[in-house]
């Protein structure tokens, strides 16, 4: 039996997805214009929800000092689509890899807005999946050095939402971010969770 949040958050993510404007709040600024490359590079990740005492959680990763690309950063689950797989497959085999989480244990709800990202060259491929109960990790430590588990109670708490400043390259940027677990959420990974987050708002309306 699907759970009823599950099955309003799919309804929701058919009928109402906000994309653009719930990425624009968590993005950089000033954002300055990059050209964009002729060949985006196609990747996808993974918003993987479980139940645990009367709360849903989803896992959110801390990449390690050994990967190429935002290296220390928070993520999700996820990485770059191989030649004729398909988005969503990228997304369950990524999962599966990173924290060991069993492919034929995963439900796909839906997907999220996809959008580009001009500094890495990634188009991003966001997905929303399920899985009936807590799982047993096995984290590849070569590629994540943390897993957490935010609960969706925690991840509708306003005061999540903060500001950093900062200098770079001599130009003064402010960095929108989530707070979470004592982590910064930022970037990318932000955006995503901005845009679930308008999902989850409408979901609980419903």
């Amino acid at each position: 039996m699907i759970p009823l949040l599950i099955n309003n958050i799919k309804k929701t993510m058919r009928e109402n997805l906000p994309g653009k404007t719930a990425h624009i709040e968590m993005m950089v600024k000033p954002q300055y214009k990059l050209e964009k490359k002729t060949s985006p590079k196609p990747a996808a990740v993974l918003i993987l929800l479980y139940p645990e005492n009367n709360e849903w959680h989803f896992f959110l990763t801390k990449r390690s000092k050994n990967v190429k690309n935002h290296k220390g950063q928070i993520s999700l689950p996820g990485g770059t689509a191989e030649k004729y797989e398909s988005l969503i497959d990228a997304a369950i085999r990524e999962t599966h890899e990173e924290i060991g989480i069993k492919p034929n244990t995963i439900n796909i709800i839906g997907a999220l807005t996809s959008f580009y990202i001009p500094v890495s060259g990634f188009k991003i491929s966001p997905f929303v999946g399920w899985i009936k109960r807590k799982p047993k990790l096995t984290i590849q430590n070569t590629e994540v050095s943390k897993v957490f588990s935010p609960s969706i109670t925690s991840l509708m708490r306003k005061e999540i939402k903060k500001e950093k400043q900062t200098v770079i390259l001599g130009n003064e940027i402010k960095i929108p971010f989530f707070e979470l677990e004592g982590e910064m959420v930022w970037g990318a990974t932000s955006m995503i969770i901005s845009e679930f987050k308008y999902v989850l708002k409408e979901t609980i309306c419903l």
